[in-house]
């Protein structure tokens, strides 16, 4: 990679994690950067933020955006250092964009010093940080000058350490005292493509030797999963358009076999399932592919339940789609005038997404923790609604992707305390997000690489 100095109308050089389909000066990924930072910031998604980008600078400043969120702690610790007063909102935004991209020499996409000068000529072209050009140039000078010093003086923060608000810091300390500093970890790392082989159409070990046959590195996970050693974009992964496979995290590939594994329909009648928090529609998928059964796909977004409908066409697999509130049976529930019980249901609730930071870094920054609890209570619910269309002898599994025990454990143990009649069968848990680094052996679930998440299989005691 080139990292040397050039003029700013030719500093084009991309970051490592991806490549735009057009050559566009570095200034005006940094400018479009800082923009989509400044509206994270505000409470917006990086995802919404992103979408006001141009097309042909979407690939390169998402890449150089979650360089920036996953460092956004040290960034801020060290722009306070160098300016203890805020700066307005998009300058500051602009100067944090510069120093989390470049504070670390080992994994900097750029050289410090093309960033300050491409950073200097992003505020240089907007009306909005014109202003504030000498400032930024001043800061970043003198962050040239003083960086080994800036950035020890900044070394016992916590938030700059950890890269992670304070409450969330204290609360994975508290619920995993062994684990948290990997978590953590693990969060600043980027995440994997791991991809589900739709086992109707192939095996895992076939469609390993097509992808080796033509050249692309991956390697198994357990069941039905493979990791890409290079992400793509999904068209271009072999079978993709055809549904030979999907895309879907490995430890997301846990939810189907637990459910279904040793799970019986009535004598005479189908196995019936419902996904009751179903898109994008990759759970409900995993469901039809592992078994034959009727599958109910709720969400209460009409426009997610088309993601769950496009899904389903492009795997040649067929659900029951409602765009319904998984909380009011009443709307959704009858079936030709009569309610039939459910042999299995699965629970994937709305939590804090506090699992898949490495996949989503701006989840930590937008997280408040209050949103434990209001989440916490929408969860209870749901497993309170829900559990009534269990049939006895029928099960429900209980997953999130969060990490947080609020939202886990401690949820589970207190729906057992509550209802006699369920039975808490072997399941994983709290599954600790994990990376797994290339060469190294896959033994089991608990070594495999894969998002955080936690699983509960309750079952309904016949009477």
């Amino acid at each position: 990679m080139n990292k040397s100095i050039q003029k700013q109308n030719m500093v084009t050089s991309k970051p490592r994690e991806s490549v735009p389909p057009e050559q566009v000066p570095l200034w005006q990924q940094l400018q479009s950067c800082a923009q989509a930072l400044a509206e994270v910031r505000a409470g917006a998604s990086a995802s919404t933020a992103l979408e006001a980008v141009p097309s042909g600078l979407r690939p390169g400043v998402q890449a150089l955006l979650f360089h920036v969120l996953r460092w956004l702690g040290q960034a801020e610790a060290l722009r306070r250092k160098l300016a203890p007063r805020n700066p307005p909102p998009l300058a500051d935004a602009l100067l944090c964009t510069a120093l989390a991209l470049g504070w670390r020499e080992a994994d900097a996409p750029y050289e410090m010093f093309t960033l300050v000068d491409q950073a200097v000529e992003a505020a240089k072209q907007s009306p909005a940080t014109r202003p504030q050009s000498s400032f930024i140039n001043a800061c970043l000078r003198r962050f040239l000058r003083e960086r080994e010093a800036l950035v020890e003086a900044t070394a016992r923060e916590p938030m700059a350490q950890w890269n992670h608000p304070r409450w969330w810091i204290e609360r994975l300390r508290h619920d995993h005292p062994r684990h948290w500093q990997e978590i953590l970890h693990t969060n600043a790392t980027q995440a994997p493509m791991t991809l589900r082989v739709n086992q109707r159409r192939t095996t895992p070990e076939a469609y390993l030797q097509a992808l080796q046959a033509q050249g692309i590195e991956a390697m198994a996970l357990g069941g039905s999963a493979l990791m890409l050693a290079q992400a793509r974009p999904v068209q271009d992964i072999p079978g993709f358009v055809d549904g030979v496979v999907s895309v879907q995290d490995a430890g997301a590939q846990l939810a189907a076999p637990l459910l279904l594994e040793g799970l019986q329909a009535l004598p005479g009648q189908p196995l019936r399932l419902l996904d009751a928090c179903a898109a994008p529609g990759g759970k409900t998928a995993h469901l039809l592919e592992w078994a034959d059964c009727e599958v109910t796909a709720l969400d209460i977004d009409p426009a997610r339940c088309e993601r769950i409908h496009q899904n389903l066409v492009r795997l040649g697999l067929q659900a029951r789609v409602v765009a319904a509130d998984a909380r009011d049976p009443e709307l959704w529930w009858p079936v030709q005038g009569r309610r039939t019980p459910f042999d299995g249901i699965l629970l994937d609730a709305p939590c804090t997404a506090s699992g898949i930071v490495r996949r989503h870094p701006d989840v930590r920054w937008l997280r408040r923790e209050s949103d434990i609890e209001q989440l916490a209570i929408i969860q209870a619910t749901l497993l309170s609604l829900l559990w009534p269309l269990v049939r006895p002898g029928g099960r429900l599994l209980y997953c999130t992707c969060s990490v947080f025990r609020a939202e886990g454990d401690q949820q589970i143990q207190t729906f057992l305390a509550h209802n006699t009649d369920a039975e808490l069968r072997p399941s994983p848990g709290h599954l600790i997000p994990r990376t797994v680094r290339k060469g190294e052996a896959v033994r089991d679930n608990g070594s495999r690489d894969h998002d955080g998440f936690f699983y509960a299989l309750l079952e309904k005691r016949a009477d």
